[in-house]
């Protein structure tokens, strides 16, 4: 029996609302020179982080999980301003008055309390080193042929705890700049399509820069075990499919 659309969603929300309630998400802790980080997979595009008894949020959107039940943030980042990663709602649900937003340029016009950091910057925020790196599309495109993510509008953040430098890559393809990482233990590539990378992509590039633990992250309808089988055997990279779609 088919369900009605409206049905669906509505249901669909009721789910991630009760998921958000009894803390239902999955979790993994990453071993650092300087404590444990733990990493909530809150999904899409959505992480959250708790490393040294500070709370950092990654792209926080409203629909994945009522974020008026999670804890307050003491760092909130934002990759770009497309409404799946840019939810001033969900923003102001975690935000005190003590509470650092990093985000890009585009978004800090819009939210006077930011900080806009922009490619290639580099900050110092509870005693994480944060650098900003580009993310963009060069291949997909919408229909009028402008690429979905333009080069120079979009973050990706390395974020180093302790020695351990970990890739949020936000909206991107598998760019030059990308390719050139070094020394990344954690990556999160983005699989959504057509606005980021096919699994092709995505191996691509962690062959270039090969992080030790790859997490396919915001992967929409494209199927993570695709991305698995490309990478399985290759040596150094281990990859983790968590709920992410």
């Amino acid at each position: 029996m088919n369900m009605p659309l409206f049905t669906m969603t509505s249901a669909l929300l009721v789910a991630m609302t009760a998921a958000s309630a009894r803390g239902d998400f999955e979790k993994d802790t990453v071993v650092t020179s300087s404590g444990n980080l733990e990493i909530t997979f809150i999904g899409h595009g959505s992480l959250m982080m708790r490393f040294a008894g500070k709370t950092i949020y990654i792209d926080p959107w409203g629909q994945l999980a009522d974020y008026s039940l999670l804890p307050k943030a003491d760092l909130i980042l934002v990759t770009h301003d497309h409404r799946d990663h840019w939810d001033l709602k969900a923003i102001e649900q975690v935000r005190t008055d003590k509470t650092v937003v990093l985000l890009t340029g585009k978004c800090a016009a819009a939210f006077s309390a930011g900080v806009a950091m922009k490619n290639g910057d580099s900050r110092v925020v509870l005693g994480i080193r944060i650098d900003a790196v580009p993310a963009y599309n060069i291949v997909h495109k919408r229909p009028e042929g402008n690429v979905f993510h333009p080069k120079g509008e979009g973050n990706g953040y390395i974020l180093t705890f302790g020695a351990t430098r970990v890739y949020i890559a936000g909206d991107t393809e598998n760019t030059p700049e990308m390719k050139a990482l070094r020394n990344i233990a954690v990556a999160f590539l983005p699989m959504n399509l057509p606005y980021t990378m096919t699994p092709e992509m995505v191996a691509d590039a962690a062959r270039a820069f090969k992080p030790k633990v790859l997490y396919p992250y915001h992967y929409g309808e494209t199927d993570p075990a695709k991305l698995v089988e490309l990478l399985k055997g290759e040596k150094g990279i281990e990859v983790r499919v968590r709920r992410m779609k």
